[in-house]
């Protein structure tokens, strides 16, 4: 029982770690700010003022 729960944590922490590291990496590289952008227009042609 305990060995298939360690199992399941060590799978989570490393999906987890992968994941801040894209999160990192796209940072890093500015891809944020693009899609920031397209939200920001999105929303603005939504409610009519784009």
């Amino acid at each position: 029982m305990r060995k298939g729960w360690m199992k399941k944590r060590i799978i989570t922490l490393t999906l987890l770690a992968v994941a801040v590291l894209f999160i990192v990496l796209g940072i890093s590289q500015g891809d944020y700010y693009s899609t920031l952008q397209k939200a920001v227009r999105i929303c603005l042609e939504c409610i009519g003022i784009g």
